[in-house]
């Protein structure tokens, strides 16, 4: 059984923490991403739609490329300070991105591997082995899991 340090108490993992993170999976076609070819002013537009703070974004076909945030977009207000809303529709998403910042979990990876990558994000890219996006693993579908498996354990 693992053992987490979560916020100075300790929390169990069941032994379910090795099986697959499938279940606990938002498919693609359940949120909200950004494509390679937006500008700032669409990226803008779509993440106040759907009142997210940070979107993935994905190639034409499919592939992951990196995360936006909120902070992303507020460097390039801050390094194009001249600019007007319009402005915006002439810089692209891929002038902003750093795709080095919340790198994707691979689809065969464990949920041990989810939790502790969520210790430092509240979302996590999945892509399947051709580097696909198959949707995100969000820190409240963990969460739910760790307590719905610790009160199926105290119960046992």
């Amino acid at each position: 059984m693992t053992t987490y340090q979560l916020d100075g108490g300790m929390r169990k993992a069941s032994n379910k923490a090795s099986m697959s993170i499938v279940f606990l999976l938002t498919q693609k076609k359940m949120i909200g991403y950004l494509e390679e070819d937006f500008s700032v002013r669409q990226c803008l537009e779509k993440m106040r739609y759907h009142g997210y703070t940070a979107m993935p974004v994905l190639s034409k076909t499919g592939e992951y490329i990196g995360t936006v945030n909120e902070g992303d977009f507020l460097w390039c207000l801050v390094d194009h300070d001249d600019f007007n809303l319009h402005d915006y529709e002439q810089v692209q998403l891929m002038d902003i991105i750093r795709t080095d910042w919340n790198r994707p979990i691979k689809v065969t990876e464990t949920v041990d591997d989810v939790i502790m990558r969520m210790f430092d994000q509240n979302f996590l890219p999945v892509v399947d082995d051709r580097d696909k996006f198959m949707g995100i693993i969000t820190r409240k579908s963990v969460l739910q899991y760790m307590s719905e498996s610790s009160l199926h354990t105290a119960s046992v």
